[in-house]
């Protein structure tokens, strides 16, 4: 423990905000990054607890050293805080932004856990700056050759630490550029795409090989002694309404996959401008949803969830120290809340039906609510239609499971729940092929997918090494 009294002395303090309306202007990071003191304080608050519940499966999938690297941090041992986060983090540069940090709710402190996100970025981008973080080379190969198949969390996580094993690995991706969700799911405010170019870099110079802008052929695919199947859970969840083809209907990965490539060109993302938006889902991709067409100009915007409101505070039916779920406004209801004047997100509400024009346009949706019935369904309140102006759109509900291609391609089949899981529960699905991420375990959180991504990486190196 750096110091026993830290979490005594000193106050919880993240990483604050950029000015909204400054914010608002651009896709620029979100965050004001504090200086070193202010990081040594707050990993001073780190108790080095006899049960750490914050790197256990309650706090971090990776399974971090927390306690340690904050330990190092706080005695002004940042380099070797560094080399000991690297040991379980493999993109610190990433959750350091876009984690929910389970672990912080974890924390023995609770609601005033120790900023352990914004200590571990801290800790990656003094790396960077520093040049700490200089590519690291197995020390011999093995000779066997794994192919990847995705370059999103998951996959990214299983080239790395397969490459850091000595094998020789190629990432097949179709896309024109590397990173799957982390490079065009993700809005530039809330990840930079500069920096998953950099660690791409990195990661070729260590060795990997990326295959861009192809499609991944199972005759190709022979050549490998393995091969790990990472490409998401990319099926986009539908709404069970009329009109859903209708122009101005989108769903959400693919107007933010649309925006993010055209800032990537240098051009403009208007798609919103001057439209009264609807965002259909009160998740993460809802809510980026919502800073994205604020930043388009858009008329307005309101956001639609079928849940009911959660509680303001952790107390009511939320064991600490599981993620509790409470009332959370992002950023980009934050910023709603600045433009319009109040929250954007309405609850307990969901699309009836789509009304549109003669040329089939969105012209307005309307909204039913919802009640939760004693069998804990939630079905519409009789009489409680309501008709919103509606010009575009973005359905945020989540996704059901891998690709109908992905399978046809690779002759495999899907649970139920549309992921290639399989009995057993490990990663390995037949022959040489495998699944990782939320291809594997259904859509779910980023820091998840690179947890599962290295244990596939485990379990693929047996498979290799016992198979000369």
């Amino acid at each position: 423990m750096g110091k026993a009294t830290g979490f005594l002395e000193y106050a919880r303090k993240e990483n604050p905000f950029r000015d909204v309306k400054e914010r608002l202007t651009d896709y620029e990071d979100l965050h004001i990054q504090q200086p070193a003191e202010e990081r040594t304080c707050q990993a001073s608050r780190c108790m080095n607890c006899g049960v750490p519940f914050c790197q256990s499966s309650f706090g971090c999938p990776l399974h971090n050293l927390i306690p340690e690297w904050n330990d190092l941090l706080c005695n002004g041992l940042e380099k070797e805080a560094l080399e000991r986060l690297l040991e379980t983090a493999p993109f610190p540069e990433f959750t350091g932004r876009i984690c929910p940090a389970l672990c912080e709710k974890a924390c023995n402190l609770a609601d005033d856990g120790v900023t352990n996100r914004d200590n571990e970025l801290y800790l990656i981008e003094k790396g960077f700056e520093q040049g700490w973080m200089r590519p690291r080379l197995p020390a011999e190969r093995t000779g066997k050759h794994i192919a990847v198949v995705g370059s999103g969390p998951s996959g990214l996580a299983a080239a790395d630490l397969l490459n850091r094993m000595g094998h020789r690995v190629t990432v097949i991706e179709r896309a024109e550029k590397p990173g799957g969700l982390l490079m065009y799911g993700i809005p530039n405010m809330k990840l930079p795409k500069e920096i998953v170019e950099r660690r791409i870099r990195l990661m070729e110079a260590e060795g990997v090989t990326f295959l861009l802008n192809r499609e991944a052929d199972p005759e190709e695919l022979k050549e490998f002694d393995a091969v790990v199947l990472c490409g998401g859970s990319r099926k986009p969840r539908s709404l069970n309404v009329e009109h859903m083809d209708a122009e101005g209907v989108r769903f959400a990965v693919d107007f933010l996959t649309e925006t993010t490539k055209k800032l990537l060109n240098g051009e403009d993302s208007c798609l919103a401008k001057g439209k009264h938006v609807l965002v259909v889902g009160g998740g993460d991709t809802g809510n980026d949803c919502v800073g994205t067409v604020l930043r388009q100009g858009c008329a307005s915007v309101a956001q639609l969830e079928m849940m009911p409101a959660p509680p303001e505070s952790r107390t009511a039916g939320n064991p600490w120290p599981e993620w509790p779920r409470t009332l959370r406004t992002d950023y980009g209801q934050q910023e709603a809340q600045a433009v319009q004047g109040s929250d954007p997100r309405i609850y307990e509400t969901t699309v009836k039906s789509i009304l549109t024009d003669e040329k089939n346009r969105i012209t307005a949706v309307e909204t039913v609510r919802l009640h939760r019935t004693p069998e804990g369904k939630m079905e519409p309140v009789p009489g409680s239609e309501q008709t919103l102006k509606c010009e575009l759109m973005l359905i945020a509900a989540g996704f059901v499971g891998c690709e109908e291609k992905t399978l046809q391609l690779f002759g495999l089949s899907a649970d139920g729940r549309g992921r290639l899981l399989p009995e057993n529960l490990s990663h390995h699905l037949s022959g040489k092929f495998f699944s990782a991420g939320d291809m594997r375990t259904g859509q779910s959180l980023v820091v998840r997918a690179l947890a599962d991504g290295r244990a596939a990486a485990q379990e693929i190196h047996l498979f290799v090494s016992n198979h000369h």
